[in-house]
């Protein structure tokens, strides 16, 4: 993991802005409007090419709709411990969070993100514990939780495979597991059951589309 430059608080603050997320209203995030300029930014200000696109400066359509989901179901979530795996801007822990968890770690290998996470939760008076850890090097169901949320994972062959394999083991230990997905290029729906399908607004420089019908799914034990 990179280790970040000072500020990294002023430098999320000066380069994004306060936007409410189309399916998620409830909350305020500090936001990118321009895919670019933010990653371009964010290079000039590590001092270094090729990192990491900024993930964690868009409210992708797979944490919204978890997120969403928890806020109208609250009684998953409500006085549970919950971990969100891969949480970028974090709107699915605030929405575990705000739905009443009784504690909830976003994690993300992406420092920067783990500090807009928590910026974003502040924003909207909410309290968040964060993990850089890589869980997927995890043994099996590890860390310990009662409810595992997820979003939006599904873009790369092997990152979509080891996720998929390492939330099963979290389904196989009796947890609760919730996958969000608009339909990326390597999901797969073998082993999972549908919860909820949303219509996302979203952006047509990220998704060259204006739409994306997204899916909440409960990923279910092994056979």
């Amino acid at each position: 993991m990179a280790r970040l430059p000072v500020d990294p608080e002023g430098f999320i603050t000066a380069n994004t802005a306060l936007e409410a997320p189309a399916m998620v209203p409830e909350f305020k995030l500090w936001l990118a409007s321009e895919y670019v300029p933010i990653w371009q930014a964010t290079e000039a200000w590590m001092e270094e090419q090729n990192i990491d696109p900024p993930y964690w400066a868009f409210c992708w359509p797979g944490g919204q709709a978890v997120a969403r989901y928890l806020l109208d179901n609250p009684d998953l979530v409500r006085g549970r411990r919950v971990i969100d795996f891969a949480a970028g801007s974090g709107v699915s822990s605030m929405a575990a969070a705000r739905a009443g968890a009784a504690s909830v770690i976003a994690n993300d290998i992406d420092a920067l993100s783990l500090v807009a996470a928590k910026l974003n939760a502040s924003a909207n008076h909410l309290a968040l514990e964060v993990s850089s850890d890589d869980w997927l090097a995890n043994p099996d169901a590890a860390p310990e939780a009662d409810v595992v949320i997820a979003g939006d994972v599904c873009y790369e062959r092997d990152m979509s495979a080891r996720a998929l394999a390492w939330l099963r083991t979290h389904a196989s230990a009796g947890r609760l597991v919730l996958l969000g997905d608009p339909g990326r290029n390597y999901f797969s729906a073998q082993g999972l059951e549908e919860r909820a399908r949303y219509q996302i607004p979203t952006s047509l420089q990220l998704e060259n589309r204006g739409m994306r019908e997204t899916v909440v799914w409960r990923v279910l034990p092994h056979p």
